[in-house]
């Protein structure tokens, strides 16, 4: 069987012809080594965009190859860097038997799979480097966060339930626009325009530069998230999205909320179905001020749990707190969203009631987990520490985002 014809089985219908149209770089004088973007100390030549983008377009990766391509080579100067920096090199033969291992998912050889790239005008420096990118950030997230990841059996124990529940996961990006009622109208206006882009870049210059969250500075970037800890509101609506779409604009207090799809894979990790979320919301007066949100983070650095915040609103009015244990369907959608970012102790400072007026210190108290039959705890307990690595190190490739250096020559 020919080798083009093995790739095109395991991957579908490829058509190599058609990742050549994505062609050179425009402009046959255009220095193929000249950088397109620079990280940090770092670049990215119009060469290595050229040949990932049409590496993703023989892959089949959902989206735009040469926008995908821009954001995978960010990621991986990224990576490199962290990984440089703390002494982490992969072995040559360990980058050779990640070659081997990534082509024979397609059933394929690793010579064979070389060999139909090629077919494609894909160097193999390409694919070795693709593999190396992965193999450093691997080792170092092994190195940096694998001795944080331990699970008490109480903690196995509160999590089962994994009957029942989805096993897909999807890559988001937010914008949240604050909406006080006399912009209103305006923000809204906003929100319909930025909703019909399909361009990732669009939409992180987007929230970077009207989201009201944590995440702006990542552009809106969120790390995956299983289908089942988004609001009931919100499942149906990105499961109607193609990666780089948009939702509708969502209308919540004092906000708008729109999201895209980066990406979206079925795992064989089933997450836990949950019977309750338990959360408490502290309400400070004077909303996202600056004073306000430094007393949120002053706070914040004093607080382990839930019970907690009884001491703090110990002399103030009942109302300043409140703590509720529901159903995930019955929770409001803009804290249900929230909620679903954290993990039991975290807090979230992105919402506001009273017209913007009162900051909401959220916390999340914990998840109560549907009871579960019939599971293996060993193989549930070892794909929870992998998902709770996995998290980790895309939230530390966020942060290292957030704080990186990224320009266009």
């Amino acid at each position: 069987m020919q080798v083009t014809h093995l790739l095109t089985r395991k991957f579908g219908a490829l058509a190599l012809a058609a990742s050549l149209a994505l062609g050179a770089v425009p402009g046959a004088a255009q220095n193929l080594f000249a950088p397109v973007v620079r990280v940090n100390e770092g670049v990215v030549t119009a060469y290595e965009l050229d040949q990932r983008a049409r590496m993703l377009g023989v892959l089949r990766a959902p989206g735009n190859p040469r926008e995908l391509a821009r954001e995978q080579l960010i990621d991986d100067r990224l990576r490199a860097q962290a990984a440089e920096a703390a002494g982490i090199a992969p072995t040559e033969q360990e980058v050779l038997d990640g070659m081997t291992e990534f082509a024979a998912r397609a059933d394929l050889s690793r010579e064979e799979f070389v060999q139909a790239l090629a077919g494609a005008g894909v160097a193999e420096q390409t694919f070795r480097d693709f593999v190396r990118a992965g193999l450093s950030w691997r080792q170092l997230v092994q190195a940096r966060f694998a001795g944080r990841v331990n699970l008490s059996e109480a903690e196995i124990d509160r999590a089962l339930g994994a009957s029942g529940g989805s096993s897909v996961r999807v890559l988001l990006s937010e914008i949240i626009m604050p909406a006080p009622p006399q912009q209103a109208d305006e923000v809204m206006q906003r929100a319909e325009r930025i909703s019909q882009t399909t361009s990732v870049s669009e939409f992180s210059a987007a929230a970077r530069r009207y989201s009201a969250t944590a995440t702006k500075q990542a552009g809106g970037r969120l790390p995956w998230q299983n289908l089942d800890d988004l609001p009931p509101v919100l499942r149906p609506r990105v499961l109607a999205l193609a990666p780089g779409e948009v939702t509708d604009p969502l209308p919540i207090p004092n906000a708008v909320a729109l999201f895209q799809l980066r990406d979206i894979e079925e795992t064989g990790y089933d997450a836990p179905s949950y019977a309750a979320i338990e959360y408490a919301a502290y309400y400070m007066p004077g909303g996202r001020s600056t004073e306000t949100l430094a007393k949120a983070r002053v706070l914040q650095s004093k607080l382990d749990r839930c019970d907690d915040l009884y001491g703090v609103a110990q002399g103030q009015p009942p109302e300043v707190l409140e703590r509720q244990s529901l159903p995930p369907s019955e929770i409001p959608t803009d804290i249900a969203f929230e909620l679903s970012k954290l993990d039991a102790g975290e807090v979230s400072t992105a919402l506001t009631r009273s017209n913007g007026q009162t900051l909401v210190f959220l916390m999340l108290c914990g998840r109560t987990a549907e009871a579960g039959e019939d599971v293996d705890r060993q193989q549930f307990a070892l794909g929870l520490r992998n998902q709770r690595l996995q998290s980790m190190a895309e939230s530390y490739l966020a942060q290292l985002r957030a704080d990186a250096r990224i320009t266009t020559p």
